[in-house]
């Protein structure tokens, strides 16, 4: 593993464990030639995954982005980053057992909004926002008001 501060080829593991879903690794090293320490996570990927955009073009899976988005719909809410980790590692497994390489992000979109759903109603509501492409207040208000119903109906 290549040390991210100076690029030397070599590190040594000091410590491994798995994270707190159990869908990675997670690795200690130090850097053989800096002596610098960070910390590495590895992953089973079972396919090569790729996004087909609503546009027509064709990206590689991008976990990261994935997490990013989530983050930005959940800031200042009281949810764990475990609770979001799990989500996305949950989304990436269904997603490589679909037995496809290609998968439509509105599929993405449509299981991020599942996901939301049961874990924060505000989150939801501000990932749907841009996922839906609210333009006007009354989208908000309409979108709001089925998420209310669905809140009292459970």
């Amino acid at each position: 593993m290549r040390c991210p501060f100076c690029g030397h080829e070599d590190s040594q593991v000091k410590d491994s464990r798995p994270t707190e879903d159990g869908a990675a690794i997670r690795r200690r090293r130090q850097c053989e030639g800096c002596a610098a320490r960070f910390t590495t996570f590895e992953r089973i990927q079972l396919r090569e995954l790729f996004v087909l955009k609503s546009e027509g073009r064709r990206e590689p899976f991008d976990r990261e982005k994935l997490l990013r988005s989530l983050s930005i719909a959940t800031r200042k809410r009281a949810i764990e980053p475990g609770r979001i980790e799990k989500l996305v590692s949950g989304i990436q497994r269904r997603l490589e057992t679909l037995g496809e390489n290609d998968v439509t992000s509105k599929r993405i979109g449509e299981m991020v909004m599942d996901g939301l759903k049961g874990l924060d109603s505000v989150a939801y509501i501000r990932f749907a926002s841009v996922y839906r492409d609210f333009s006007e207040a009354k989208d908000f208000e309409a979108f709001a008001g089925s998420v209310e119903e669905v809140g009292r109906a459970e």
